[in-house]
């Protein structure tokens, strides 16, 4: 009888706290994990699978049901396999079209209706997945509700063919998939999201690189008018091409040389189709497109050269307007009148280039080749730093200053700008990793989250990220900046009163910008770089060769935004072809294999 009771006892508090943790939402039934002291609710959909007559189509609403909601596994969308992306593994892809679902972090207790970061992860809008990055702990420390999101990616998330958007209506006329998944991800948390204790009236889109650039193109899109109240894009950019471009281009350049016309007719080939593309109906050619595998779809997308890639955000007239994301984020008819935040790191481009056989080799010589430790060296420290000194300038121009410049040109003053710098990293036997990688790409991700054990991210991520006061005085104000800016409009002051104060406008330099770093060097700050105070800078400079700095001078004017080089490279006072430059590009395009 004793034993009976204990049971009813356990069974009963069990009971209670399912029902208490047990949400019932439009999409079904989800109930919560208690992981590092927060509620988790995982892979909740937030739109029908889009599969079979679906795939390339906008993102369905699904019917509410009572559906119980378990975890999957490996649910992330479709991408090449990348130790980077954050999914290693043998064959042409991983993951699944049926990919759209999000995560909840939220708060054990709290009182108040609570306010939600909507977080975008980055990966080029071609690879990376919702999971890689923990905000628990921000959500522990500053009761905020964090909501993670995948979203499809590559060919399935932005693809124009006229076969399909030819033949289909309304807003499946649209190219832009995978901006149309967060925009439907955002719907569903404006639905939902009170019943976990949010407040939907209080929502902060954020994210990093790609995710930074899916921030600034829902700023212009009037498909997310009202669904968010306040926006941070960190490393963002604003490439944008026409639907006709990414169909067939109309120019031939080894760079930039691949479209989904290219990818048609490698699928034809392949099925051994001796007609040539043209003479297909745009009713077979469909039929053909949605009757592939996913498989025999992608492998013939992932048949290209490492520095291709097909044309991603559109400016369809749809989701995007016909003139662009660039240009549209200074039109007062498509900008979002709330609070921005936009910044960029100091060393934006360091790891790619620390991967790079040009820059980087494997020295065996110290440890010996029985225990294939090898040490990274650098073959010309002068060439690696010029490189990563101009490219990260050129990102900060394109994805902080002339955004934010653009944003108040069409009428909002609330901008804040930030440029993280923190690098403190120790020197190891193996490598100098302040040196070779710095305040890197996606580098401050870990500290805004305060997770360092990232999910199959960055590799070494346990020697970059030691032990150390700076490191928790960095993480712990760029916490405290973001949530304060979630909860009010305003990112405050940090723990030494460092107040972060607005980017303003001034003709004769950038606005203001906050170093984020450690103590010692966190203020405000400006700088005056333009794209020809750069070219008159990388012309007298000594550090590189005339061939290396035509390659940096089309590094900064084509990656990272759309193509300026047309536009820019005349005021440069050197001879460049821009043909050798992609040659350079093409020749030393190997990476370094640890």
């Amino acid at each position: 009888m004793k034993h009976l009771l204990h049971f009813l006892v356990l069974f009963f508090a069990f009971s209670i706290y399912a029902s208490e943790n047990t949400i019932t939402t439009s999409s079904g039934k989800v109930s919560a994990q208690n992981k590092n002291g927060v509620l988790f609710f995982e892979d909740i959909p937030y739109a029908q699978p889009p599969v079979g007559y679906l795939r390339w189509k906008a993102p369905r609403e699904i019917k509410s049901n009572e559906t119980l909601i378990k975890s999957k596994k490996d649910n992330f969308c479709v991408q090449r396999p990348s130790n980077l992306g954050g999914i290693d593994s043998e064959g042409d892809f991983v993951g699944t079209e049926d990919c759209l679902y999000l995560d909840i972090h939220k708060p054990k207790k709290h009182t108040e209706k609570l306010p939600v970061m909507f977080w975008i992860h980055g990966g080029g809008n071609t690879s990376g997945y919702k999971d890689i990055y923990d905000f628990s702990k921000m959500v522990k420390k500053h009761n905020v509700i964090v909501v993670r999101i995948n979203y499809r990616l590559g060919p399935f998330g932005w693809f124009y063919h006229p076969s399909l958007q030819g033949l289909q209506n309304g807003i499946d006329k649209t190219s832009n998939f995978g901006t149309l998944d967060i925009i439907s991800a955002l719907k569903w948390v404006n639905q939902n999201i009170h019943l976990f204790g949010g407040d939907s009236e209080n929502i902060t889109i954020f994210g990093e690189s790609a995710g930074g650039h899916n921030v600034l193109s829902l700023l212009v899109s009037q498909k997310a008018n009202g669904l968010f109240h306040k926006a941070i894009s960190m490393s963002g950019y604003t490439t944008t091409i026409n639907q006709e471009k990414a169909y067939k281009q109309d120019k031939q350049s080894s760079t930039s040389d691949f479209s989904s016309w290219n990818v048609m007719d490698m699928i034809l080939e392949d099925n051994n189709q001796s007609r040539i593309q043209e003479s297909y109906s745009d009713t077979e050619l469909r039929d053909i497109l949605l009757t592939l595998s996913t498989k025999d779809f992608f492998k013939h997308y992932s048949n290209r050269e490492p520095y291709q890639e097909l044309p991603l955000l559109q400016s369809d007239g749809i989701v995007i307007p016909k003139q662009g994301l660039r240009n549209a984020l200074s039109n007062p008819k498509h900008i979002k009148q709330i609070p921005i935040i936009a910044g960029s790191t100091k060393d934006e481009v360091k790891l790619w280039l620390a991967s790079a056989r040009y820059f980087v080799d494997l020295d065996y010589s110290i440890l010996g080749t029985v225990f294939r430790i090898p040490k990274v060296i650098l073959k010309d420290e002068d060439a690696f730093s010029a490189f990563n000194y101009y490219r990260s300038s050129a990102w900060k121009i394109r994805g902080v200053d002339n955004p934010l410049k653009s944003i108040a040109k069409a009428g909002n003053s609330n901008l804040y700008a930030y440029r993280y710098d923190w690098d403190d990293h120790r020197q190891f036997l193996i490598a100098d990793f302040k040196k070779l990688i710095g305040a890197a790409h996606a580098t401050e991700i870990p500290l805004l989250a305060g997770d360092y054990k990232l999910v199959g991210g960055y590799p070494l991520s346990d020697l970059i990220y030691p032990p150390s006061v700076s490191k928790r005085f960095t993480s712990k104000n760029m916490m405290q900046y973001w949530t304060n800016f979630a909860k009010y409009g305003e990112p405050g002051e940090s723990t030494n009163s460092v107040k972060w104060e607005p980017y303003d406008i001034n003709k004769n330099r950038n606005g203001k910008f906050l170093v984020i770093d450690k103590k010692k060097y966190m203020k405000m700050s400006f700088d005056s770089n333009t794209f020809e105070t750069l070219m008159d800078e990388l012309y007298l400079d000594i550090r590189l060769t005339e061939l290396e700095k035509c390659v940096v001078l089309l590094q900064m004017l084509t990656f990272v935004g759309n193509d300026l080089y047309k536009e820019k490279s005349g005021s440069y006072k050197g001879s460049c072809q821009r043909s050798a430059s992609e040659k350079f590009l093409i020749d030393n395009a190997s990476f370094i294999e640890y």
